[in-house]
């Protein structure tokens, strides 16, 4: 099983959280262009390695986090509050 540390609550198991995609994605201006508005709705990196995302602690505190996630482990590097900081990784790239 597969835990994942909520900044409130501490370690729960995974079945308690919701993935909600890739965080800290510009959005596009107002007024911008078709192809603009589509690249930031639907294009995300899919690297393979570190990525930033937005978890939601749905069957918990209900709040949403960020966390650092390797995708070809699943091992969560990072877990923090919305509006902090990312935390330093000692040098390891996210995206």
């Amino acid at each position: 099983m597969l835990l994942i540390t909520c900044p409130w609550c501490g370690p729960r198991p995974e079945i308690e959280f919701a993935a909600r995609g890739e965080a800290h994605v510009a959005r596009a201006a107002p007024d911008a262009d078709g192809e603009a508005i589509a690249a930031a709705l639907y294009l995300r990196s899919n690297t393979r390695g570190l990525l930033a995302e937005r978890w939601r602690h749905v069957y918990g505190c209900g709040r949403y986090f960020n966390a650092v996630r390797h995708t070809v482990t699943d091992k969560f590097v990072a877990t923090w509050r919305v509006g902090e900081s990312r935390p330093d990784l000692g040098g390891e790239g996210t995206r």
